[in-house]
């Protein structure tokens, strides 16, 4: 066999390989539960706020855990989706800056996330979802019209799938991408990567079905989730919708943005559920 043959053939046993390991470890590539592992470094209680830990029970049987932070006379309640790595311990940050907005908050670890039971999945990430719905709606008797749907990275994914099935008064995606191959593709232009995705995560698809108010949050120098995805979920969705530019990266665009932030999230809050409710 000529060197030139050894040559191309080593090439597509390489590239069978690496298309092997992204096609069988993509779980692993997409989520990081064990960040932090299970333990719970803080509670809402260390930065000063009342909570209730709460149980929720999935319609396939998977225990988990969140915790509800009630607001001072709240207009409403917001339904807290975070990323793919650590738990809710890692947000507090975001939920003061929730709580000061007047609102109730809901956050949950999915499934195999902090004290959740269970092994994470797409479609168990889902149901996870449905059942945070059911304990503001059916368990705190919270209209559907008084919950505005928030999720940052992953959880923008998620917060998406929910809303356009259960009409929120508004959704907020942060830092989000427009599908797991649209990301994957970017990641890794040399391989077929939209033949061997075994997720979705099709928030083009969610949002392009939502007849509410949307907010899209992104910063242009995000280094982990390109603008261009926060753009594309954007453009995706129906003429009710804004476009909130932020600074920073993709973990700490929230932070350093700073005040900026904070406005162009209420502006967004105060028209959805305006404080004379």
């Amino acid at each position: 066999m000529s060197s030139v043959w050894k040559f191309l053939l080593a090439a597509v046993c390489v590239y069978a390989g690496i298309s092997a390991l992204v096609y069988f470890r993509q779980a692993s590539l997409l989520y990081y539960p064990d960040i932090a592992g299970r333990h719970l470094g803080a509670t809402p209680q260390q930065i000063g706020l009342a909570y209730d830990d709460v149980a929720l029970l999935t319609e396939d049987g998977v225990r988990l855990h969140g915790w509800f932070i009630p607001g001072d006379d709240a207009r409403g309640a917001l339904l807290f989706f975070h990323g793919n790595a650590g738990n809710i311990s890692h947000r507090l940050d975001s939920i003061a800056i929730f709580n000061r907005m007047n609102l109730d908050v809901l956050i949950i670890d999915y499934r195999g996330y902090g004290q959740s039971e269970g092994e994470v999945s797409e479609i168990g990430t889902y149901r996870d979802a449905a059942a945070a719905w059911s304990h503001l709606v059916d368990t705190r008797g919270i209209d559907a019209n008084e919950i505005v749907v928030f999720g940052r990275s992953l959880g923008g994914s998620i917060a998406a799938w929910l809303a356009q099935s259960r009409q929120p008064a508004g959704l907020i995606l942060e830092s989000s991408f427009s599908s797991v191959p649209s990301m994957a593709q970017r990641l890794y232009p040399f391989l077929p990567v939209r033949w061997l995705a075994k997720f979705s995560y099709d928030t083009r698809q969610y949002v392009s079905e939502i007849s509410f108010p949307l907010l899209v949050v992104h910063s242009p120098n995000d280094e982990i989730i390109p603008y261009a995805e926060g753009r594309r979920v954007f453009d995706a969705a129906p003429a009710d919708k804004q476009f909130l530019d932020i600074r920073g990266g993709h973990n700490d665009g929230f932070l350093v943005s700073g005040e900026a932030y904070i406005e162009g999230i209420e502006r967004f809050i105060d028209r959805v559920l305006p404080r004379s409710r």
